[in-house]
């Protein structure tokens, strides 16, 4: 049976329950509704029935491929401009607008929980760029590169400002949530054409191989474990908070043991699930300040 994506008109069958309403329904993830709406509605499109089963085998496949002609090619024979001028191209035309929706939020969310984390421990962090695309045309750039480059600068210059001033994470008496948006970002995903009918995750499968072949081999690797520092940034969070719920959150892990970049796909999807929620995590914790009645 082929489920309807609009959740907010449909009805509970008993007999054959839509996995996705449940899901929908369900408020044990502090996520926000549009956002939640958007990849559900994209995990129950035809798209990712069909087309992900064929996508997901081939795409790994062509990573191996490009990482053993990475072995012979020159690390100078890659192009950050080719990659997000084709990953632009590609989501403009065929990409479907939740989808899009989605990747434009994320990188607002990335930059709203760097700098709460910063706020809150007082320290200035000046090696990272804050990234706020607001249309599919600010991703052209390089905004997935800087992305990455802005989590391990991030990290690094914290940790080191922190020891270098000999002290440790703690938590502040009274917590600063301005860098955190209360509802919905100014942002425009563009048009639901014709031919806009990949889902998100179908489309990170799809882009995983551009990724090997257009950037380093280091570069790749790099951003590929990038993705297991979302416990990383969860346990700041927690330490903040002094609440370890935070660290429950997140799904992409241990960091100092990396997985396969064949895996990098599905745990970029995980990674954007996990910003969501702790984005959503700190939204519901500042209502709860603002209104602590």
């Amino acid at each position: 049976m082929t489920w309807h994506n609009n959740f907010s008109d449909q009805k509970i069958h008993k007999d054959d329950p839509n996995p996705w309403l449940a899901l929908y329904l369900d408020n044990s993830l502090p996520m926000h509704k549009s956002a939640k709406r958007a990849l559900l509605q994209g995990q129950n499109s035809g798209s990712r029935r069909l087309l992900l089963p064929i996508i997901r085998p081939f795409a790994r496949l062509m990573i191996i491929v490009v990482q053993l002609l990475r072995m012979i090619i020159p690390s100078k024979w890659s192009s950050s401009k080719v990659l997000h001028y084709t990953i632009y191209w590609g989501l403009k035309h065929f990409v479907k607008k939740d989808a899009n929706y989605l990747i434009l939020r994320h990188f607002n969310i990335g930059t709203e929980l760097l700098q709460f984390i910063a706020d809150n421990t007082g320290i200035t962090i000046e090696s990272t760029i804050p990234l706020r695309p607001k249309k599919l045309e600010d991703l052209k750039d390089d905004t997935f590169l800087i992305h990455d480059l802005n989590v391990y600068n991030f990290i690094a210059e914290l940790n080191q400002k922190l020891t270098d001033a000999g002290r440790e994470f703690e938590a502040p008496e009274v917590i600063n949530y301005d860098a955190i948006t209360d509802d919905e970002f100014d942002i425009d995903p563009g048009k639901q054409g014709i031919m806009n009918i990949i889902d998100l995750q179908t489309a990170v499968e799809a882009y995983t191989p551009l990724y090997a072949l257009l950037l380093s081999d280091h570069d790749f690797w790099r951003a590929s474990n990038s993705l297991q520092l979302d416990e990383t940034f969860a346990i700041y969070i927690s330490k903040l908070m002094r609440d370890p719920l935070a660290v429950t959150l997140v799904s992409n892990r241990h960091p100092t043991v990396p997985f396969s970049t064949l895996q990098a796909g599905f745990r970029l999807m995980l990674h954007g699930l996990d910003a969501e929620i702790l984005h959503g995590y700190l939204r519901e914790q500042k209502q709860k300040a603002g209104n602590p009645s």
